[in-house]
């Protein structure tokens, strides 16, 4: 299925409610209560498809890029939850009251009772919660796993809650084509966290890792090696993450996204770059040899798959170096010819990994590393500032960038000024790849 599907796919799945209830022909309400109806019934199956974005699917992900899934799921649910608000507000027809003998289309009223108003107001309160939650997780005082959790918890209570409300209220959802609808759509929904929190634990058991080294690379960061228990490492694509469980069960909601280090040419082993920035991350200098592994993925498309570029830049901010280590040891190991230009930057020198390596995977015609240091010391002699405009200008002005592949990956911040400045230097955004995690 090519990427340009998935999306209508998706609105065909959003709005085939609306579809289904105007086949149904019934006689026409106030234009309000077919409102309040309609944004009722879109919300609903937009929460219902959240399950599905959320599921880490690789015929989506791997189309639509892991960070661009996770957008729209964020930003779907924010959609909904407008939905969702304004939904019972609308109704010009008073809510609770009871279906009149002559009223078989339901027409004069809304067929409410006290169970559905209750399961109603059930699923309004929790798509509330769960989205504000979601938007402002950072500002919790529980850890990300709890968080992880509650969220989960509250996405179920809220599907079966708002399919209850749904059948045995709706006016069209009496309907048993409509009602089909729901009920396989909760059932697909309710299917990807099977998928997600219990069969592929199960896959993780079948073929465990170990910790085979950990040492500290820089100012709080460090390299994490593990090692299959039997056989090669899971086969990945330069510049691809996994979510790393380091230490628990494979049904722990104790893992995390790291980007692969290492090279997919070295086949015993993975590498990952990791910073201190969590609970898990801080706990790691606590990590020993042998301690067990597991991990799903691969995921992402910050590679160099399907490109004939005449030359390959990579931009890095901080541990965003991770996924474009892996990519320059591949092209290294390819003894690929083409000129490799790796702009590093970096708050402080102390934060610099694998600064001697990084010289050797720079030596084909045309290639260059350039270190950039916000925070610079007395002793600091590469370049100082942020990767800006005039960084970029400096650097590219030599090349001619028109045939460049350029995979960006660091802080938003700096993600979104590369970008653009990129784009004033006239490359085309088809030749700019990037993946970000972290949204507002």
């Amino acid at each position: 299925m090519p990427p340009i599907i998935l999306f209508p796919f998706y609105l065909v799945v959003t709005f085939a409610p609306l579809v289904l209830a105007w086949l149904q022909g019934l006689p026409a309400r106030p234009v309000q209560d077919e409102l309040a109806t309609g944004l009722g019934m879109v919300a609903f199956s937009i929460l219902l498809s959240e399950f599905v974005l959320s599921g880490r699917f690789k015929v989506i992900s791997a189309r639509m890029g892991m960070d661009v899934t996770m957008r729209v799921h964020q930003l779907a649910a924010r959609a909904a939850l407008l939905f969702v608000l304004v939904h019972p507000f609308l109704y010009a027809t008073p809510m609770l009251n009871h279906p009149r003998p002559w009223d078989g289309s339901g027409q004069l009223t809304l067929g409410l009772n006290v169970t559905s108003a209750l399961t109603g107001i059930t699923g309004w309160v929790f798509v509330l919660i769960i989205v504000l939650t979601s938007i402002w997780r950072d500002q919790l005082p529980f850890r990300h796993e709890t968080w992880r959790l509650l969220h989960g918890i509250g996405a179920v209570i809220t599907a079966v809650a708002v399919t209850h409300h749904t059948l045995a209220s709706g006016r069209y959802s009496a309907d048993p084509l409509l009602a089909g609808f729901w009920i396989v759509l909760l059932a697909v929904a309710l299917g990807s966290l099977v998928k997600t929190y219990l069969l592929t634990p199960l896959r993780q058991l079948s073929r465990p890792y170990e910790v085979s080294s950990i040492r500290k690379l820089a100012l709080k960061t460090w390299e994490l090696t593990i090692r299959p228990n039997a056989g090669d490492a899971l086969r990945f694509v330069p510049g691809q993450f996994v979510w790393l469980n380091v230490g628990n069960s494979p049904f722990s909601l104790a893992e995390n996204p790291f980007s692969i280090s290492s090279a997919p040419a070295d086949r015993n082993q993975m590498q990952f770059v990791i910073k201190e920035v969590g609970d898990m991350t801080r706990a790691l200098p606590e990590v020993t040899p042998g301690t067990k592994a597991y991990l799903d993925g691969p995921y992402g498309n910050l590679t160099l798959q399907h490109t004939q570029a005449t030359g390959i830049a990579l931009i890095a901010g901080g541990v965003g170096i991770a996924p474009l280590l892996s990519i320059a040891r591949q092209l290294k190991a390819d003894q690929d010819p083409r000129p490799v230009v790796i702009v590093y930057g970096n708050r402080v020198a102390e934060q610099i990994v694998y600064g001697d390596e990084l010289l050797e995977l720079v030596t084909n015609p045309g290639s260059e590393l350039v270190h950039v240091v916000s925070e610079a010391g007395p002793d600091w002699r590469g370049q100082t500032g942020v990767v800006d405009a005039d960084t970029l200008g400096r650097v590219f002005k030599q090349h001619d960038v028109s045939g460049w592949l350029f995979l960006v990956c660091g802080p938003p911040i700096m993600l979104n000024v590369v970008e653009i400045e990129l784009k004033e230097l006239g490359v085309p955004v088809s030749q700019i790849v990037s993946e970000r995690f972290y949204y507002d």
